[in-house]
């Protein structure tokens, strides 16, 4: 039995229950697939469910403002994704009359659609024969052809889309990449897989030279840069507070926070209540300044290290622009805050 038809068998045995495997709709798969970069499938489930409630067709995706849009996606981190996920249905829904490209190369036009994610749409709504190459496909390809490539060079995707496209039963690749996914995400898991109840433990070349352990190849490390946010949580004689929005690029665009002061390193009492009184409400005499978490919050991001201290600032009189608490939980937050608002600030 060939490579492909041991592992569309395996898939059709042991495939799990997935929303998204049960419509061809390129909205619906577009969707879970732009969730679903950087995000294990446990924890986007309930935002795709929650989104395809929302909004049940790109219409009314794109009807929503992009505020309700980052709200709902709060969360679920990457947020560039969901901005670029809202553009894009805006597109669909105003420049193409509601119908996504039918094809990998017009699906590769739209905004935040790339190779991995056009070829996703491509085969699964429209049965295109185009490999989807993803970090389970690089390991199960590697390990099964004992592939030493380095899967980050610039090279290997193209070397790993040659060899899943041989593979790939032309008449019905959707299955096929389907299943290899699967099979990577259940099977041949990064650590310590369980080879000896694989398929293909007979026929796995690294199985054979006890190489499973050192497959894929993968040289390039992501340079951690760390980070020192110390954020102003205000409270004013009547208990109102005070947020602004993140509108430069980088982290958490068009998110809210409270007002940030970030530091070269973790700082004190002294040298916050001095930025605090040089740079900050001008309008309204601080009565106090606290710590509310003495030890800064680690927050990890895939190339930042957010070190976060929450200081509690109580002002006198009242302070212009200032929320309610009620008013307050209807923004959209980084998962960061928002847990810091519902844990502390509303406790």
């Amino acid at each position: 039995m060939s490579f492909s038809n041991i592992l569309t068998k395996w898939y059709l045995e042991n495939k799990r229950d997935l929303p998204w495997r049960k419509t061809d709709n390129p909205y619906l798969i577009w969707l879970s697939e732009i969730m679903l970069q950087q995000t294990r499938v446990a924890q986007g489930t309930p935002y795709f469910l929650s989104f395809t409630n929302a909004f049940p067709t790109v219409f009314d995706l794109a009807a929503a403002n992009e505020e309700q849009v980052l709200k709902l996606w709060q969360g679920l981190g990457y947020y560039s994704r969901a901005r670029n996920l809202h553009k894009t249905a805006q597109f669909v829904a105003n420049e193409l009359s509601g119908k996504f490209p039918e094809n990998y190369n017009d699906l590769l036009k739209l905004k935040g659609v790339g190779e991995y994610t056009a070829a996703a749409i491509a085969s699964f709504s429209y049965n295109e024969a185009v490999p989807v190459v993803d970090g389970n496909v690089f390991r199960v390809l590697s390990r099964y052809f004992e592939v030493a490539t380095d899967i980050a060079s610039a090279s290997a995707k193209k070397e790993f889309s040659a060899l899943a496209f041989e593979l790939m039963p032309k008449e019905n690749p959707a299955l096929f990449n389907q299943a290899i996914m699967e099979f990577g995400a259940l099977q041949c898991v990064p650590k310590s897989p369980n080879c000896g109840i694989c398929v293909f433990n007979t026929s796995c070349a690294a199985l054979q030279k006890k190489k499973v352990d050192q497959l894929p190849v993968k040289s390039k490390k992501l340079k951690v840069r760390n980070r020192y946010f110390n954020y102003l949580v205000v409270s004013d004689d009547t208990e109102n507070t005070i947020i602004q929005k993140r509108t430069a690029k980088g982290i958490w665009h068009n998110l809210y926070e409270f007002p940030l002061i970030e530091t070269e390193k973790v700082e004190g009492f002294e040298f916050i209540a001095e930025q605090i009184q040089s740079a900050f409400f001008k309008e309204n005499e601080m009565i106090s300044l606290s710590e509310i978490n003495p030890e800064s919050i680690v927050h990890k991001l895939s190339h930042q290290h957010l070190h976060i201290k929450f200081w509690k600032v109580n002002l006198k009189g009242t302070i212009e622009n200032g929320i309610t608490s009620k008013v307050l939980k209807t923004f959209p937050f980084p998962i960061v805050i928002h847990n810091f608002i519902e844990k502390d600030f509303l406790s």
